[in-house]
């Protein structure tokens, strides 16, 4: 048993999903007989949508600390992070759209759930689908938009509510011990979701030799098509917008910045936490990007717990994969529903290897994509897992240091000096 867990759990999951393919191949359509195996990690991955986005939403929102911090820092540093979390989700999407990754498998041998047809686009519908008029109701049903749109509201209510608190208004030291509550659920739900992710070898194994028993190899290449399209968008991203906003907004050396940010970025794509990177992004940006002590510190944790745009963008990209895969047809409603899931309830995406899952599911009930697609995904989650981490700790970075640009807290001769380094 401890021999099991001294192997890292990604290179578990690799060799399940190779294990899966060749036992699949093997058995043929017999190997449906262990799908069983995989159902239970899938509803395992559905018992952790709500109460995992819930409690991470509403403790991110509420780590801001009070409304008055969002003065000159914060709100740059939001728009930033909202804004290129948008333009991540839409890349995804249009990767997905253009390159078709999941296109070309008969998957009608699946035994799979009944999905209903596609509704027209109306905003009106969409619109009063994100009020949770009975958040309870939504929870059940886990409708995961209004779930969000209550959770962001929840948070904003504990920041008034703080406010109120710390000028005498409130009853004191309340607000505080609910935020502390949310900080404790999440923590606790990111401590299960690490208990549910021991579960992804055997949940890969058996869908995996359901998967290809039943379709053959074509599903082995679309994993690649879909690996490859993860690390173009995540360079992408890199390469391109935030080498954009970093030359013509922060207006400072782009050589430099990578870098002063090469530690950080090495130990983000190791880990794939960005919360394990958290130090390392913080000792960067102060000591080798010329960012003051409390801006780095309010933004790259603000960043860390907010902004996930390789998330996004994967999120996307690999709802567009399922879909091609499965043969679901989307509306331009549901895109909509994908980017603002994807943008808002990035913020729900712990910082832990694994848990974008967890959003994944959240999505792919939202849009009626089948969650069994979740199983191509989680054998080579980890592999993509870590370019996107990459990814959302330089976004960290390069929103930090354009924040500060924008405020002249930036000392643009340290960070020209890392060229030196």
């Amino acid at each position: 048993m401890k021999a099991w867990f001294a192997i890292p759990l990604w290179k578990r999951v690799i060799a399940a999903l190779i294990l899966g393919v060749i036992v699949g191949y093997i058995w043929g359509p017999g190997a449906e007989s262990i799908k069983i195996i995989g159902d239970v990690f899938i509803d395992f991955i559905k018992m952790l949508i709500v109460p995992l986005i819930f409690f991470s939403v509403v403790s991110g929102i509420a780590a801001i600390g009070d409304v008055g911090r969002l003065g000159a820092v914060g709100w740059r540093a939001i728009l930033l992070f909202v804004l290129t979390g948008q333009v991540a989700v839409w890349l995804g999407l249009g990767l997905g759209t253009w390159f078709e990754p999941g296109v070309g498998i008969d998957t009608s041998g699946l035994p799979l759930a009944e999905i209903s047809e596609p509704q027209a686009f109306d905003w009106r519908t969409m619109l009063r689908s994100m009020i949770p008029v009975s958040p309870v109701a939504v929870m059940a049903d886990v409708r995961v938009l209004p779930l969000i749109v209550f959770s962001v509201l929840v948070g904003i209510g504990i920041l008034l509510a703080r406010r109120e608190e710390d000028e005498g208004e409130g009853s004191s030291g309340a607000v505080a011990t609910v935020a502390r509550i949310f900080d404790g659920g999440a923590l606790l739900f990111q401590k299960i979701t690490i208990l549910v992710m021991e579960l992804t070898p055997f949940g890969v194994f058996a869908l995996m030799a359901w998967v290809v028993g039943t379709l053959g190899l074509d599903a082995v290449a679309a994993l690649a098509r879909l690996v490859a399209m993860n690390y173009l968008g995540c360079l992408l991203i890199i390469g391109i917008m935030y080498v954009g906003i970093l030359k013509f907004v922060a207006k400072v050396s782009i050589t430099g910045f990578f870098r002063g940010m090469v530690d950080a970025i090495a130990v983000a794509y190791s880990t794939a936490s960005s919360s394990a990177t958290l130090p390392v992004t913080l000792r960067c940006t102060q000591r080798n990007l010329g960012v003051s002590k409390p801006t780095s510190s309010f933004v790259v944790s603000l960043g860390s717990t907010i902004n996930m745009d390789g998330t996004a963008m994967y999120l996307g990209l690999a709802t567009l994969f399922a879909a091609q895969m499965f043969n679901v047809d989307l509306t331009m409603g549901d895109y909509l529903i994908v980017a603002l899931l994807a943008t808002f309830g990035s913020i729900g995406a712990a910082g832990i290897p694994g848990a974008g899952l967890v959003m994944m599911g959240g999505i792919f009930v939202a849009v009626q994509v089948p969650l069994e697609a979740i199983a191509f995904v989680a054998g080579v989650d980890r592999i993509m897992d870590m370019m996107r981490t990459a990814t959302n700790v330089t976004g960290d970075a390069t929103v930090t240091v354009t924040t500060a640009s924008m405020l002249g807290e930036l000392d643009k001769h340290e960070l020209a000096s890392a060229d030196d380094v």
